[in-house]
């Protein structure tokens, strides 16, 4: 069955396309867990809500809840509990559910959901190229594992296992951020430089592209105060996101991590950010937290792209969409 609006909770869980999705996304997150197990990494069960979350988010709203008596947030992403992790254990992942009250506008970008989960991984001592190799062999080893393995679901959901030649043919690019904003302009799109590259700007380098690539080194201020800055380029981020081709936009964003205190408590201000809130975690930060770098793979995206679909509610089985409401 066909629909390009989320149908009821019955007509949606019963079509044989639906099955064919989520039957590829259960595989997708097993192959992710087997080869992040294999390189030592270990999986921790993420919080759900927290006196903070990540701030960032694109005009995107948090949702406070009442913990018995507190304002405490539903996690918009778990960036801060992955550093916390790092005190345990050096190699960590979640698969972490997001709440997200994304603005209105976002309901028709086919790329948006209220409510989603991220393979958040976190390393210590890593640097932005550490995590980039981990990020482009975890996606090749995902993809290729789907074309050996489950080449009939790819055929039962018209999609060409062809797609992925480029993907699992060679290393994935990467473009900057002051570049992607020169050409955008050039091709007449009007992105700011001080700024994340707009959805319709990631739609367009997307489509330029044969294969995933990477923007990398985006300006200061555009990001949130985790993102580590460049000690020897002063104002350039060192961080990146994971862009598919075909025009499919963004899958992934990471960075290195700012660990110091000081430097933490300087960009939290810069961002308007106000520190009192972050008690509890810039308590560990001023004892000692370890450098790091990370990512979050967003796994409806991810699955969308892997099945080539036409939204991503398609990739959940009780989709949200933004201003939608439903089960």
């Amino acid at each position: 069955m066909e629909y390009t609006d989320p149908p009821d909770p019955r007509t949606h869980l019963t079509a044989e396309r639906t099955r064919h999705v989520l039957g590829l996304q259960h595989k997708l997150l097993a192959e992710a867990r087997a080869f992040l197990g294999a390189r030592g990494f270990t999986e921790l069960l993420p919080p759900v809500i927290g006196p903070v979350t990540d701030p960032g988010g694109r005009g995107a709203k948090q949702v406070d809840v009442d913990f018995y008596g507190h304002r405490y947030k539903l996690m918009t992403s778990a960036i801060l509990y992955k550093q916390a992790s790092l005190l345990g254990f050096p190699k960590i992942f979640y698969v972490a559910p997001n709440v997200r009250l994304e603005p209105l506008e976002t309901a028709n970008t086919s790329r948006h959901l209220a409510e989603f989960h991220q393979l958040d991984v976190e390393v210590a001592g890593a640097s932005r190229d550490d995590v980039l190799d981990l990020l482009q062999d975890l996606v090749a080893h995902v993809v290729r594992r789907v074309v050996e393995d489950a080449g009939d679901v790819l055929e039962a959901l018209g999609r060409d296992s062809g797609a992925f030649t480029d993907l699992l043919g060679g290393a994935f690019g990467r473009l900057a951020h002051a570049t992607a904003v020169e050409t955008l302009r050039e091709l007449g799109h009007p992105q700011s430089a001080d700024a994340e590259i707009d959805w319709a700007g990631e739609a367009i380098l997307s489509e330029k592209h044969a294969r995933p690539f990477f923007l990398v080194d985006y300006p200061k201020g555009s990001r949130g105060f985790y993102d580590r800055e460049s000690v020897s380029v002063p104002g350039v981020l060192r961080n990146f996101d994971l862009i598919a081709p075909e025009g499919y936009g963004e899958l992934c964003s990471g960075s290195e991590r700012e660990h110091e205190y000081g430097r933490i408590v300087t960009r939290m201000r810069e961002t308007g950010e106000n520190p009192a809130k972050y008690a509890w975690y810039l308590d560990l930060v001023r004892s000692g937290i370890p450098a790091s770098a990370g990512f979050g793979l967003g796994i409806q995206r991810f699955t969308r792209y892997v099945a080539g679909l036409d939204s991503v509610w398609q990739a959940t089985a009780f989709p949200k969409l933004p201003g939608v409401v439903s089960p």
